[in-house]
């Protein structure tokens, strides 16, 4: 296996993608995962804390919608939704770049 921390920077990059196409920044890191996964170190990991955490803020996106109707508060936690999926990849790219372990926090470990 070999280093390559830039592809790992670029998989958590690649989530912003959402922001463009709506389901990018899901694909791109599951084809990115499915195919470096054995052959770039740490790629497996990296990529489940990624497809878990995509399919967690899918799952929070989803259960606002019904709280914007019912509460009203679902519009700010939806915001507060769109925000996390804004600023963790980011966050967690820089991290990755300086070789320190990313953190996705609200994740449902889906993938183990």
């Amino acid at each position: 296996m070999r280093e390559d921390n830039q592809l790992l920077v670029i998989t958590h990059l690649s989530q912003l993608l959402d922001l463009v196409t709506g389901v990018g920044g899901f694909i791109v890191p599951l084809i990115i995962w499915a195919t470096q996964k054995d052959k770039v170190a740490g790629m497996d990991m990296h990529g489940k804390m990624i497809i878990n955490f995509q399919i967690s803020i899918f799952i929070y996106s989803i259960i606002c919608i019904p709280l914007i109707i019912f509460l009203g508060l679902g519009i700010i936690l939806l915001i507060l939704v769109g925000l996390l999926a804004l600023v963790l990849p980011i966050l967690n790219a820089i991290k990755v770049s300086n070789g320190e372990m990313p953190y996705y926090p609200l994740t449902i470990q889906f993938l183990k």
